[in-house]
């Protein structure tokens, strides 16, 4: 089956305001929701909205942090929506980064390989309706069941970057989630997790013909993302990083305007996509055709107000609409008459 995912909740639009939008993604091409979990929503209350609202689209977080939640707590967030979506929904883990877990929920960012093994080793147990009595190594778990097992367990996915995460994931995941790559970094992405695994990549999208705006939104991005420890060994990995030291020098000596700037015009043009809708799909169809499963678009605030937008307001996804797969171009339905889109 082709996928198309999207990223939500859009930026802008309430959460509420989503169920117009939901209902009509199959019938535009769309297959799947994916959600992440910063400083926003959290991963699992979009998707949880999402099961009620349509049940024709496969769910999934790209990705729920494992050092965020306790073991127990995480099996439990997960088996709601796998209840609400049976079949349909997809656990996406991962390490996050020290921001995320330390500075923000106050928590510590320790052995983040191990941990991240443990936990999926600890949810397949716990998925199955096992009692967990069990001494990882990074923590333990006592005496612990899932009072409501979800049948069938959800699919568990992990957050991986470079060569361990990615052999991580082929040996005790169901699949492997990435992003900030261009389709020439997928074969090396793939080359290590190998064939049959599916790959789920996070593709940041910018649909706009003006490319220096899509540059200048793409600047500011890809500077805050690829300091990042993680995210700057990627880079290395896939050899991008002597076109980035410069960045990474001046967000180190704190100058986030200088390192922004550091960003090579190449550089955003590989990993943002950007350009009209048709040109924005044809790219994502790159993905696709260098390994990648499921391509999910992350639509960039900036670049959506640019097309398919109706100037009255009264449609706010035309964005949306304007990057399914197939280029729909059917009028989007209004409150009114939301059924029509089922």
């Amino acid at each position: 089956m082709r996928r198309w995912g999207l990223t939500v909740p859009l930026a802008g639009v309430p959460l509420a305001a989503h169920r117009e939008l939901v209902r009509a993604l199959p019938d535009l091409g769309w297959t799947d929701l994916w959600t992440a979990e910063t400083a926003g929503t959290d991963a699992f209350t979009p998707l949880a909205l999402a099961a009620e609202w349509e049940p024709r689209l496969r769910l999934g977080t790209a990705i729920a942090p494992v050092q965020t939640r306790g073991p127990a707590l995480l099996a439990m967030s997960a088996a709601t929506v796998a209840e609400l979506a049976p079949g349909r929904f997809a656990l996406g883990v991962g390490a996050s980064s020290p921001v995320i877990v330390e500075q923000w929920n106050a928590l510590p960012f320790e052995r983040p390989y191990a941990r991240v093994r443990d936990t999926l080793r600890f949810l397949r147990s716990a998925f199955a309706g096992e009692k967990v009595d069990e001494r990882y190594e990074t923590f333990a778990v006592r005496r612990f069941r899932l009072e409501r097992p979800p049948e069938p367990p959800p699919r568990v996915l992990l957050a991986a970057l470079r060569p361990g995460m990615l052999r991580l994931a082929a040996r005790e995941a169901d699949g492997a989630i990435t992003n900030w790559l261009a389709p020439a970094d997928v074969p090396r992405v793939r080359a290590e997790l190998g064939a049959g695994v599916e790959l789920v990549a996070r593709i940041f999208v910018c649909p706009t013909e003006d490319a220096e705006l899509a540059r200048s939104v793409g600047r500011s991005l890809v500077a805050a993302y690829l300091t990042v420890p993680a995210y700057a060994e990627f880079h290395e990995w896939l050899g991008r990083g002597p076109a980035l030291r410069a960045v990474r020098e001046a967000w180190a000596a704190g100058d986030r305007r200088a390192a922004a700037a550091a960003v090579p015009d190449e550089v955003v043009d590989d990993l943002v996509v950007h350009g009209d809708p048709a040109r924005c799909r044809d790219r994502v169809r790159e993905y696709v055709a260098a390994g990648v499963d499921t391509p999910v678009l992350m639509p960039l605030p900036t670049g959506a107000e640019q097309v398919g937008a109706d100037p009255t307001g009264a449609d706010r996804f035309g964005v949306v609409r304007a990057l399914s797969p197939d280029g729909a171009a059917t009028r989007w339905p209004r409150s009114g008459d939301a059924q029509s889109a089922r």
